[in-house]
């Protein structure tokens, strides 16, 4: 890799780490679920440095963007943790799969077996990392009662994560491929020094 490749992939790892923590910012509350998961696109960037340098840029702007959402956290770091490891769950596979096959499918197929891998993975750091942290904050009884004021069939922590949090991870993980399929064409010759 020549010296301008090194500098075109900092600064543009750089670059959609700044766009992962702003999209951070935007985050908003989705119909049907508790409130306090919110919605937001802070993978994406992550999810297109993956396809454009590598995993390992995937993760750095994942690492970046979950640093200095530390300053604004309200829960003790706990949130953002697992959102940085939920995120490294997602890029990797898609950077990995797409770098062995650099076709649409390739990238197709990476990003949706790492919003997969995500999703799956979502339901055992949140039973065994994240909400036994919460009750630090919030007992668990009040929190299974957030789920079941809108299911009342939630019966304990793994039906709240397997009937809420696994599909919308999955779901929220989709977001971000269908707009990366969008995006990434037109960004790509930006983004790899070809214009």
């Amino acid at each position: 890799m020549t010296t301008v490749s090194r500098t075109r992939k900092l600064a543009g790892t750089a670059m959609l780490a700044a766009v992962s923590v702003v999209l951070s910012f935007l985050s908003f509350p989705v119909p049907l679920m508790p409130s306090f998961i919110k919605l937001d696109f802070a993978e994406l960037p992550a999810l297109i440095a993956s396809f454009a340098y590598g995993p390992i840029a995937g993760v750095a702007v994942c690492l970046v963007k979950n640093l200095i959402s530390l300053m604004k956290t309200s829960s003790g770091g706990i949130g953002t943790l697992c959102n940085f490891l939920l995120g490294v769950a997602f890029v990797v596979p898609a950077g990995v799969v797409y770098m062995k096959k650099r076709t649409r499918a390739g990238a197709l197929l990476g990003s949706v077996t790492g919003a997969l891998v995500m999703a799956v993975l979502s339901i055992f750091f949140n039973y065994y990392i994240v909400y036994p942290m919460y009750t630090a904050f919030m007992p668990m009884e009040a929190i299974i009662g957030m789920y079941q004021a809108i299911n009342p069939r939630v019966r304990n922590l793994w039906d709240a994560l397997i009937w809420f949090n696994t599909p919308f991870t999955f779901i929220k993980g989709l977001c971000s491929v269908v707009i990366a399929f969008i995006v990434y064409k037109p960004m790509s010759p930006f983004l790899k020094g070809k214009t």
